[in-house]
């Protein structure tokens, strides 16, 4: 099987502007959640923020694409290069808009030109425009999963021999009306701020990001000395078939989802050094996630979430959690799980950076559907 590594990395979110100064941030155990009132007809909220107002989808995909090929010292345009981009949400932003013209009767039908190009596939589409790709483009979609899908996804290609480099990962701006009315109806959302594994978390913060990854083919970065941040070691991907948005409450299909992963990576749980939990620090997802680490892994293992730093980045959020990963493993320093203060579960929970010997990481991502990836990454 051909191995399959990381040697570029592009990543912006509400804790900064790169990836650098997001990981600064993080370690450093801040937050860049902040109360915001986005939108006149609804409540102020915490929410994640890159800038003062929502950003915009094309522009941060251009930013992290463009980032990623710097980081990795690549140049465009890459004919070859697969093209792998998810996202949740993808152009809500622009349809919403749209209907608000359409409701209001202020629409010219002439302004119907560009409708096309938000579609869900486009954003991919564009990033393969951008970096001059004419081979794989593949635009997954699979709820707060998206991103461990879409790097999973890009990896096979590698792996199967379709390509030998692609750029992967996920692009998330979802502070729209209907995303926050959607998630307030759902009684989903926090009112002060994400608390991940916390006794008294209150519900989820949405916040914005994208993160996206050059993986090559070992003998590619081999080939042209790239540095490299870390290898893909194999992933697993089930699905509950059970609710729309609870998790299947024993984490069963969790469960396969992580022995699929650690069975393709030829790893048993003991290998594991730190585990990038989902933690959205909603009831629900909390309880199910350390039951199923509790069961699987043995006590001791560091766990934590950096979802009380940036916020909920749906579809991101697991392109995050891998950037932070091999971040983790370059530095040898685990994240915190900043927010937590009085942790309701007996897992080794990450409160504060903390140096520690890491060889073998796994992250995780659980979406709305029942969707569960897992994939584990290693020096």
């Amino acid at each position: 099987m051909v191995k399959v590594c990381v040697t570029g990395i592009g990543l912006v979110s509400a804790l900064g502007g790169s990836l650098e100064d997001s990981w600064r941030n993080l370690i450093a155990g801040k937050s860049g959640i902040r109360l915001h009132q986005p939108f006149p007809e609804l409540t102020q909220l915490p929410l994640g923020l890159i800038a003062q107002q929502p950003s915009e989808l094309t522009m941060l995909t251009q930013m992290v694409v463009a980032s990623a090929l710097q980081n990795a010292g690549l140049v465009a345009p890459l004919a070859d290069c697969a093209v792998v981009i998810g996202s949740s949400r993808s152009y809500q932003a622009s349809w919403e808009m749209l209907a608000r013209q359409i409701y209001r009767g202020n629409f010219p039908v002439s302004s119907l030109g560009n409708w096309l190009d938000t579609l869900p596939q486009m954003n991919a589409i564009a990033a393969a425009r951008q970096i001059g790709a004419s081979g794989i483009v593949l635009a997954p979609m699979a709820a707060c999963a998206t991103g461990i899908w879409s790097i999973a996804q890009a990896a096979l290609l590698i792996q199967t021999g379709q390509c030998q480099q692609a750029i992967a990962g996920a692009v998330e701006a979802p502070i729209t009306p209907l995303t926050l009315a959607g998630f307030q109806q759902m009684g989903a959302l926090a009112k002060t701020g994400a608390y991940p594994f916390d006794l008294h978390r209150e519900g989820l913060v949405l916040g914005e990001g994208a993160a996206v990854f050059v993986l090559e083919s070992v003998e590619l970065a081999k080939q042209r000395q790239a540095k490299v941040y870390g290898e893909i070691l194999g992933f697993g991907l089930t699905n509950d078939a059970y609710h729309s948005n609870s998790p299947e409450p024993e984490g069963k299909s969790a469960i396969a989802a992580i022995k699929q992963c650690l069975e393709r990576s030829c790893l048993s749980p003991s290998d594991i050094d730190y585990i990038h939990a989902h933690g959205t620090a909603t009831q629900l997802n909390d309880q199910m996630e350390s039951i199923v680490i509790q069961r699987m892994f043995p006590q001791g293992v560091a766990v934590s979430s950096t979802k009380g730093s940036t916020g909920h980045t749906l579809g991101a959020s697991g392109a995050l959690g891998v950037a932070f990963c091999l971040m983790a493993l370059k530095h040898q320093i685990l994240p915190p799980c900043v927010g937590l203060k009085q942790p309701e579960f007996d897992l080794d929970l990450v409160t504060a950076a903390r140096l520690s010997r890491i060889r073998q990481v796994l992250c995780l991502s659980f979406g709305f559907g029942g969707q569960n990836a897992a994939i584990a990454l290693a020096r």
